[in-house]
């Protein structure tokens, strides 16, 4: 018998058959549009270099998201934490709310590492985010895979663009 944290995910993907041969195959992941923001941020708060790296706070102004049936405003308020690793590598998480349209409010957790390849150019950043979506129209959030693909924003405004796609 299965227990614990394994065991619940057998259980869920229904993995039970004993000899290869049995086996279904493995699908190959998809990815479908869910909608994109631009997040504005203001200057960035340096508290200084720790055991870990140097760390960079900056604070999350506002902004806007749209996407086939979800849209609205970045709330003000969040943060994004950076850590700058001794590689040179930034270690992003922002943490901060979205306000859909029609006035539901929906946590996102979004982390992500920043590097340079060996001539120094940034190589393509892609993140991770999770939801925390209240029962109801977009709980669907809860319950799915979400990569995001990051750019900087506006020149003339300090931002970030953010693609969000669910894993199929």
């Amino acid at each position: 018998m299965k227990s614990g944290f394994a065991g619940a995910i057998l259980a869920l993907v229904g993995a039970a058959s004993a000899s290869a041969a049995d086996k279904p195959p493995m699908p190959e992941p998809s990815l479908e549009f869910v909608f994109e923001e631009e997040v504005l941020l203001a200057q960035s708060v340096t508290p200084g270099t720790t055991p870990l790296g140097g760390r960079n706070i900056i604070p999350i102004t506002g902004g806007t998201f749209s996407g086939p049936g979800i849209s609205g405003a970045v709330m003000p308020g969040g943060w994004d934490w950076q850590l700058i690793r001794p590689d040179r590598c930034v270690q992003l998480k922002a943490d901060y709310f979205l306000k859909t349209d029609d006035g539901v409010v929906i946590n996102i957790v979004n982390t992500a590492t920043a590097c340079r390849d060996a001539q120094g150019k940034p190589v393509p950043v892609r993140t991770h985010a999770v939801f925390e979506a209240p029962n109801g129209k977009y709980d669907w959030l809860n319950r799915q895979t979400f990569i995001g693909a990051l750019v900087p924003g506006d020149a003339k405004v300090p931002s970030v663009r953010i693609r969000f796609y669910r894993v199929n």
